[in-house]
């Protein structure tokens, strides 16, 4: 392996913790599994608990054990297309980018594997409204990597 490829599998390792580090501090350590909701004493985040078992916003939810297993399949699909994809990039910032899918998509799989599905706690909320969706640092991982590699590849294109 060459080192663009222990870069992307070292950080994909720490985003992948740290996303279920905090998964298991705020659902299990502070008990938002069993108290369903913790205010953070803020107007701005707070922490829903939320089993998602389908895709982004609870999109295609379903209870069946067949989706939570295809659901997992495609995550490790997508890390291992964007890990061949850009396993010999130069570059330091889209091997992160990378990561960050990579990490985050193992991440939720994870918890599809080990809950039948995926934990999302964080809850942003503005103005007097209550937004119903939350969220978890996978997610916010999957969208910050596509997002950059997706402005990355085109600025890199144009020049």
């Amino acid at each position: 392996m060459n080192g663009s490829m222990y870069k992307i599998l070292l950080f994909s390792l720490i985003f992948l913790t740290l996303d279920q580090l905090s998964k298991w501090f705020v659902v299990f350590y502070l008990e938002l599994k069993q108290k369903l909701y913790l205010n953070l004493n803020n107007q701005f985040i707070n922490f829903y608990m939320a089993w998602n078992k389908g895709i982004n916003f609870g999109l295609f939810e379903g209870d069946s054990v067949l989706q939570a297993y295809i659901l997992t399949t495609v995550a490790v699909l997508i890390s291992i297309v964007f890990f061949i994809w850009l396993k010999n990039s130069t570059s330091f910032f889209l091997q992160l980018l990378a990561s960050l899918v990579i990490g985050g998509a193992l991440g939720n799989a994870i918890d599809r594997i080990m809950y039948g599905a995926v934990a999302d706690f964080i809850n942003v909320t503005c103005c007097g409204l209550r937004n119903p969706y939350s969220f978890n640092l996978a997610d916010i991982f999957i969208f910050l990597g596509l997002l950059g590699i997706l402005i990355f590849r085109v600025e890199d294109k144009q020049n």
